[in-house]
């Protein structure tokens, strides 16, 4: 399943460096900001049809240059049309003063715009490489667009989004639909730049991909199959259950053991050839009154644990999800750490006092352990890399990663799936009903079955993401954990 180009996000500065190498590439700019102008014209046209006026804001850049010739494009087709500008029309250079030119639309200062019925706003103020608050008198006609519901259409990226976080500057406009060029960037697909973005549409605008390819690092991208479908042997008529994996998670003690369960349950859903849930003797009635395909072993202390690991069949854990936290959560990662192990809740939480102690059990050769935090808990563990201000979620979860040597599953409504060796891809396809008490440990079991089956842990933790997020589509609105793991199915 080979990677298409519209697969690959670009952050802001990659696609300057895109710019710049097409200008020296010889290709007319000018004929560029024609075809991205045109498209969003098109675009305004296809999409609202009826309206009675375009009022197209544009800015003091290229941006506010392909507005200029989205103004011209939807004038000719004989629709009403009203240009507005940010800053000194006249001291515009370049492809966006040639745009102004040709246009021969008057246009008004931004200041006085006042949205009226029956209008499109067509944002051209700024694009994706913002990285400053916008000026008050946009934050102003953002306030009295977002307040008279206008429909509104954007130019790459909806004014007041920066394009490498996906975080507001300040205000934005909230978006219908926008209109991007040869690639997406993260902002389109972090939150909230996700919601403000409305439906996005990558339009082809003449760039070369292989111009494209050379300038993206390529290590950021949407969690799609292209990136692990490749990793995903078809079954065979010889594939028998020890082939698939045997999957063990650890469960809570008496009163604690419906989230071991859940995992357990979801391991197996999910293609573990065998799961195992160890616990405590005294939750061992408690599970297997709730259990028939999933197997028990009694596990109650780091000693028992280590004498059952002399088995080296068992090679794959799932430890955290209602376990408890504290010094035997501690004893038992330890005791794992040359196999391969999801860590998750409470797993995550007992080493927030000192993380170091987690990450140097597994500092060591590939990765083999993949973390599963949502955003407290991965502020327990990287509190210096939550609290900065500066980094993108995706900028997170890299450096997180690279920090604790593991696959880093940095949960939320954008889910961000880290590799120590900097790949990154974001999660769009979880619906917002995930957001469930029990979901999170139906995903630790998912990872952990596809660990089990041989994936590496960057790749089992993005698969996994993305078959969670289509279990829950399945599942529909108001789904419990329960139903969620009813409709986990293998890729």
């Amino acid at each position: 399943m080979a990677e298409k180009l519209g697969d690959l996000l670009l952050t802001p500065a990659e696609m300057a460096a895109v710019d710049a190498a097409t200008a020296e590439s010889g290709i007319a700019s000018f004929g560029l900001m024609w075809s991205a102008g045109a498209a969003v014209a098109g675009a305004a046209l296809r999409l609202y049809p009826g309206a009675l006026r375009f009022a197209v804001l544009c800015g003091p850049g290229n941006n506010g240059g392909d507005g200029y010739v989205a103004a011209r494009r939807l004038a000719e087709s004989g629709a009403e049309v009203a240009v507005f500008h940010l800053g000194d029309p006249a001291r515009l250079h370049g492809d966006a003063a040639r745009a102004r030119a040709e246009c021969a639309l008057a246009s008004q200062p931004l200041a006085v715009y006042i949205p009226g019925p029956g209008d499109v706003v067509v944002d051209a103020i700024f694009g994706a490489g913002l990285g400053r608050d916008v000026p008050q008198q946009v934050r102003s006609v953002i306030e009295q667009v977002t307040g008279a519901a206008v429909p509104v259409i954007s130019v790459d990226l909806p004014s007041g989004l920066d394009g490498r976080s996906g975080e507001v500057l300040g205000a934005a406009f909230k978006a219908a639909h926008t209109v991007t060029f040869m690639t997406r960037k993260p902002g389109h697909l972090l939150m909230p730049g996700r919601e403000l973005c409305g439906s996005v549409e990558v339009a082809d605008i003449g760039i070369p991909a292989r111009i494209i390819k050379a300038h993206s690092s390529g290590m950021i991208s949407e969690n799609t199959p292209v990136k692990w479908a490749h990793l995903l042997s078809s079954a065979k008529l010889e594939t028998h259950k020890y082939k698939r994996g045997h999957l063990a998670v650890f469960s809570g003690g008496a009163g604690k053991t419906g989230a071991a369960r859940m995992s357990a349950m979801a391991g197996l859903k999910a293609g573990a050839g065998l799961v195992t849930i160890a616990a405590p003797r005294d939750a061992m009635a408690e599970n297997g009154a709730h259990l028939t395909a999933v197997m028990l072993h009694v596990v109650d202390d780091g000693m028992a644990l280590r004498d059952w690991l002399a088995d080296e069949r068992l090679q794959t854990f799932v430890l955290g999800p209602g376990f408890g936290i504290g010094a035997k959560t501690r004893d038992f990662t330890a005791a794992l750490s040359g196999r391969h192990l999801v860590l998750d809740a409470d797993g995550i939480t007992s080493f927030k006092d000192d993380p170091r102690e987690l990450f140097n059990l597994f500092a060591e050769g590939e990765p083999h352990l993949v973390l599963t935090p949502h955003e407290g808990e991965f502020a327990r563990l990287f509190p210096d890399i939550a609290a900065d201000r500066r980094l993108s979620k995706v900028d997170k979860a890299q450096a997180a990663a690279q920090r604790a040597n593991a696959a880093i599953v940095y949960k939320g409504a954008d889910t961000v799936i880290a590799s120590p060796d900097g790949r990154a891809l974001i999660n769009t396809n979880a619906p917002v009903w995930l957001a469930t008490a029990g979901s999170g440990d139906v995903l630790s079991g998912m990872i952990g079955a596809l660990l089990a089956q041989g994936l590496p842990a960057f790749e089992a933790a993005a698969l996994g993401v993305y078959l969670h997020g289509e279990a829950g589509q399945r599942a529909g609105k108001g789904l419990s954990a329960e139903d969620l793991v009813a409709h986990v199915q293998p890729f």
